[in-house]
């Protein structure tokens, strides 16, 4: 697994443990009402992950469009779809999103190399 890829799921992992060992009602809350939302519903998984994609990119959360992007990934999204819903994060967002596509354009090289 590409290092990029590894370091960030493992520091998600062990930062996400620390948060709900906490035992905070609000944070394990939220955290279990995110996983929810992205269940296959009246929308299926693929657009909520492409919709997640889009509005992390356009709040410019490297963190959450690295998730998205990995999800969307294991969901069978193509690179091309990935890049047309980033090209909508980018036009809505302006240009101010630029530095965050080119991070999300090489995280999902790193994926790619982890087939």
């Amino acid at each position: 697994m590409s290092n990029l890829v590894k370091e960030f799921n493992d520091y998600r992992q062990v930062m996400n443990e620390k948060l709900l060992n906490d035992n905070n009602k609000v944070i394990k809350r939220i955290f279990n009402l995110d996983t929810n939302a992205y269940m296959e519903g009246a929308l299926n998984v693929k657009t909520k992950e492409l919709l997640g994609l889009v509005a992390s990119a356009v709040l410019r959360c490297d963190d959450c469009v690295k998730y998205h992007l990995e999800t969307c990934y294991k969901e069978g999204i193509s690179k091309e779809e990935m890049m047309e819903a980033m090209s909508i994060a980018t036009l809505v967002g302006g240009t101010i999103v630029i530095p965050h596509l080119r991070r999300a354009y090489e995280f999902w090289e790193a994926l790619e190399e982890n087939k």
